[in-house]
């Protein structure tokens, strides 16, 4: 099998290095990994330097490169891109394709399969997350500082058997993949309680022990959360009937000093992946007709009243 890991930042690097530390120079597999600028110069130097709560490895994959058509035809495409770079990914990558490719995205968020399946003329596009803490330590630096490193994916029908193999590809690696045939609940479940932390420490600044220790803070928390859980049920997604109540025991969970991502591109002043967080519930509440008026108000205050 060739495998392509696309964006190697925290995930990419994390779970593309784990790929490549297992396969890379097999004659069975192949790992290419698609990155650019600095980190791409140091890791064809010296390989990439994964840095994990386990171990330190360095990692060199058969082929590191900033140009997709480089790679040829893969079998496994795994995106690890943010939100806002997903189209132009999309673009980008089609050269990797065959019928029969598989497109596994491990983006935040609810949608993104379906949104990628609108851009590519072929290949087999399954939804996914991961649970993560992670990040590019310098060029060539990859370090995981946290999260269960879990990899959850599936196909949105449900017919989730032909892709055993593949859980067994990823769990070969040291990958603690779950294939799953129910993959909204997952994705709907860890959007829950992510999007409403990236919204309000991206408009408070503060991180998320100082935000649940506000008691008018935590209802706010609480309600978007409902507001959510209100969505996922609109959209058929089977919730368990106390998942706010579960959101708000993950969240107490976090380290009290966790800052969201979206928080710190906030701070950045660059792009963020408001969209794909607040702005989907948005959208999707006007669609459904379902009232969400705490991510009305919120949107409206990290985007200056723009819709």
């Amino acid at each position: 099998m060739r495998m392509a890991v696309i964006g190697l930042g925290g995930v990419g690097g994390y779970f593309g290095g784990m790929l490549a530390r297992r396969y890379a120079g097999s004659r069975e597999h192949s790992v290419v990994f698609i990155a650019r600028g600095a980190h791409l110069d140091a890791i064809r130097r010296d390989g990439l330097c994964l840095k994990t709560v386990e171990g330190e490895y360095r990692i060199a994959p058969d082929l590191a490169t900033d140009r997709p058509t480089e790679a040829g035809p893969c079998d496994l495409v795994l995106l690890c891109v943010k939100g806002y770079d997903l189209e132009a990914t999309a673009a980008a990558i089609v050269p990797l394709l065959h019928d029969g490719t598989v497109v596994l995205p491990v983006l935040n968020g609810v949608d993104i399969a379906e949104r990628l399946r609108a851009f590519l003329p072929m290949g087999i596009v399954l939804s996914g997350g991961v649970y993560i803490s992670a990040f590019i330590e310098s060029p060539g630096v990859v370090r995981q500082v946290g999260g269960s490193c879990q990899l959850i994916f599936g196909p949105d029908d449900g017919q989730s058997e032909p892709y055993r193999p593949l859980e067994s590809l990823l769990r070969e690696a040291g990958i603690k993949a779950e294939l799953s045939a129910e993959i909204a609940v997952p994705l709907w479940t860890k959007y829950l309680f992510v999007s409403p932390m990236a919204g309000l420490t991206s408009l408070t600044g503060l991180c998320f022990g100082d935000v649940m220790a506000d008691p008018k803070l935590r209802d706010r928390v609480r309600g978007l959360m409902a507001e959510i859980d209100r969505l996922a049920r609109a959209k058929g997604v089977r919730l368990p009937a106390d998942s706010v109540e579960k959101g708000i025991a993950i969240v107490e969970r976090f380290p009290p000093e966790t800052k969201s991502s979206l928080q710190l591109d906030f701070a950045k002043g660059g792009r963020t992946e408001l969209d794909l967080f607040t702005g989907y519930a948005v959208r999707a509440g006007r669609f459904l007709g379902v009232p969400i008026p705490l991510h009305e108000e919120l949107h409206a205050a990290l985007t200056g009243g723009r819709s």
